[in-house]
Order: structure tokens, then sequence, then C-alpha cells
């Protein structure tokens, strides 16, 4: 092929590639899909892929299989590669009846995807854990990926929400008879100590309400704000904070 056949060639695979995008684009729709790494590695190889997918608009849960990544399973505790291919399983298992998913699977990771074609709903997202029976008060919070992008970090970087959707842990959950035992506030202690209350005006994680209810009962001595912060104020407006953490500690350490 001569050098003017080539440039031809190029020119037309750039225009379907730009045809191909257009219409891509005008038929967009958002899809979930689902990242299975391979042996030794872990959700967070997926980081990169997962950050450039939810950016386009995607929907993304990248999963540690069992003893793996950050999952507290050793690995010689597993007896069967069925254990190891589990929580693959349970994500399958919590999507709603109606969901499709596209499951993509690296090196060892695609042998997992051959066991994951058992559904059953509803859908699960956060959820609660009961550890000492039905009957009893749950044990653990675990937040799940829905929640965390429209209530925790609605605001905050895509990269912030991957990452924490990747490490974030189950929240042990204590007795208000225990909270209330072990948190006492007095003037003599608590009352004494200079107090600054950030108030993060998105903040849909904490009531706003609430926040004012707390500021009534035990009122600080200054009440600052940021704006355009979700839950995450570290991580939605970072050099906010910082600003306010400085102007507080020059104002009164």
């Amino acid at each position: 092929m001569d050098k003017k056949k080539l440039n031809l060639a190029s020119l037309a695979l750039l225009i379907l590639f730009l045809f191909c995008l257009e219409q891509n684009e005008a038929s967009f729709e958002s899809k979930h899909f689902v990242l299975v790494h391979g042996s030794g590695h872990g959700a967070w190889c997926w980081y990169k892929v997962a950050k450039l997918l939810r950016s386009s608009g995607h929907r993304v849960t990248a999963l540690d299989l069992a003893a793996s990544g950050i999952d507290p399973l050793q690995a010689k505790s597993l007896q069967s590669i069925s254990e190891y291919f589990k929580p693959l399983r349970d994500v399958m298992e919590g999507l709603a009846s109606h969901e499709r998913v596209i499951l993509v699977g690296h090196s060892l990771g695609g042998l997992a995807l051959s066991q994951s074609l058992r559904r059953s709903p509803p859908v699960l997202d956060s959820h609660y854990t009961y550890d000492s029976g039905p009957n009893n008060p749950p044990t653990t919070f675990s937040f799940g990926p829905i929640f965390l992008a429209s209530t925790v970090y609605q605001l905050s970087p895509i990269e912030d929400l991957t990452l924490a959707s990747m490490l974030l842990r189950p929240l042990r959950l204590f007795s208000d008879e225990d909270m209330s035992k072990q948190i006492t506030l007095s003037r003599k202690n608590y009352g004494s100590v200079r107090r600054i209350f950030v108030l993060s005006e998105e903040d849909k994680l904490f009531p706003k309400d609430l926040a004012e209810w707390m500021i009534e009962r035990n009122p600080p001595d200054e009440v600052l704000k940021t704006r355009g912060s979700d839950h995450m104020v570290m991580m939605s407006k970072p050099t906010e904070l910082v600003a306010i953490l400085q102007e507080t500690a020059r104002k009164y350490w």
C-alpha cells in the first residue's frame, strides 16, 4: 500500500471512529460493570479503569475475591475454589431480578465468571448484619456503593468515591446504653475546652437540623461553614478545610 492509499485508509478509519463515537454518545446508556481481579491481586488493581468508567457515567463494582485485596480471610483458610469465588456470587445474588451487568474477569478472575450466573432479588446496597441473631439488634452496618455515591461522596472527586468503595469496612454498632455510659459531657472537662463546629452545608448524611440541634445543646465558641462540600469535607473541599484549620489555630491557640 503506497503512502497515498495509507493516508486514505487512515482517514476512513478516523471518520468511522468519529461516526461510531457520535452514535454512541447519542444513544448513551449507563451500564453496570463488575470487575474481577486475577490471582494475587484485589479490587485495587482496577482503580484506573474504575475511575474512567465512572467518569463516563457508568456504575462500577470492583470486588475482592476471598483472601484477596483487603478481604480479611487468609489464603490458607480456603478449602475450595468455590470459597475463593464466593464474593462474586454474593454480588450477583444481590442484584435486582431485572438488572443487567457486564462482567469483566482478568486472568484467573475469568474462571469466576462461570459461577456468577445465579441471581436472586432484592438488590442490596447499604446493609446491616445480625451476628447475635435476628431477634437482637444489628451488630454492624456497611455502606453500599449507591448510598456512598448519592449521600456521602456526592460532591467529592470520582477517584475518592472509587477509593472509598474499595477500602471502607463495616461499622460496629454499639447499644444506646453503652453510648450513654461512655459518652458523658461535663462543664468541668468538655465545657472548659474551646470548640469550633464546622458545618458542611451540602452534607446529606448529617442533616442540617441535627447539626443545629447539637449546636444548640452544646454551643461552641464559633460555627464555621463550608460551601459546596459533602459529608467528606476533607475530600470534597480539602483546601477550604485546611484554611479553616489554620485560621482556627491562629485565632484560638
